[in-house]
């Protein structure tokens, strides 16, 4: 993306898990969630490490974060957790990983190997191994999923007018693997997975565009967040209406970008909508101390 310039007018950001293919769901349930599970001696609480991890990464506001933050949001979560606590579980806390995060922007598994080849750090390669057993399941688990209906009818109106990235926190063998497998890789000009950095760095190339020619499509609020960060707009899938959600932007939404009509009521409706979507607490007792 370093020497990246315009082709077109316009520029649309594209989110990939949960937002153009169904898979958050199986993702998480079975190849994420068992991982740790297993990874991080949670057997004995095993129903609500489940439960922790699916709100932060499906049912709430976390929802489509980078893996090694919800790892540790999940954790902290299962930890303030009252019946956890009755049970003597120990939930770690993994502050190698949290440290790491702070000072790392591209959070995927290159930059956590050289972590750890560097520091030797045991939550460093607790966390490498949980995400390399993700990975490996994912390879083996998620295949013949197709995109939503009407994704492809959008990035074909879109193709007309405006460059395509696809703009994700997925490593970028999973993405591309799926985009060709579904026959669309070829609408977009790049797939920006997490090795390329958070949505946020990826979404710069936006200020090369003119005011209000940059839309980013996504399913969470951190696509929102990357979306503002960049004087981007934003059109949200809504989870668990994802088909309404696409159906909607190729009807009416590309039309009102293309002809300069989404921003202000229109865009922020369709945002005053998506936030009911996603609590930022969950629905279980939680312990302040």
């Amino acid at each position: 993306m370093e020497n990246y310039s315009p082709q077109k007018d316009f520029l649309v950001g594209i989110d990939s898990d949960g937002c153009v293919f169904d898979t958050m769901e199986i993702k998480h349930k079975e190849c994420f969630i068992p991982a740790f599970i297993n990874a991080y001696e949670l057997q004995g609480v095993s129903r609500f490490a489940r439960e922790a991890a699916e709100f932060v990464n499906l049912y709430s506001k976390s929802r489509g974060i980078n893996r090694f933050k919800a790892l540790v949001e999940q954790l902290d979560w299962l930890s303030k957790r009252p019946v956890v606590k009755a049970r003597g579980v120990k939930v770690p806390h993994p502050e190698g990983v949290i440290n790491w995060i702070e000072g790392e922007t591209k959070l995927g598994n290159p930059t956590l190997e050289k972590a750890v080849e560097a520091t030797g750090d045991p939550d460093l390669q607790k966390a490498l191994t949980w995400s390399r057993t993700v990975n490996e399941a994912i390879a083996e688990m998620v295949r013949g999923i197709p995109p939503f209906p009407y994704v492809k009818k959008c990035l074909e109106r879109f193709a007309e007018a405006a460059d395509m990235l696809v703009v994700s926190a997925t490593p970028n063998a999973a993405l591309e693997a799926e985009w060709e497998e579904h026959g669309v890789a070829s609408y977009v000009r790049a797939i920006c997975g997490q090795e390329a950095g958070n949505k946020k760095e990826t979404l710069q190339v936006a200020e090369q565009y003119g005011e209000n020619k940059s839309l980013m499509i996504g399913d969470a609020p951190g696509d929102h967040q990357a979306a503002v960060a960049n004087n981007c707009l934003f059109y949200p899938i809504n989870p668990g209406n994802e088909e309404a959600s696409w159906k909607r932007l190729y009807e009416e939404g590309i039309d009102r970008f293309l002809e300069g009509t989404f921003a202000g009521e229109y865009e922020k409706s369709l945002f005053d909508e998506f936030k009911e979507y996603l609590p930022a607490t969950p629905p279980w007792p939680v312990d302040q101390n």
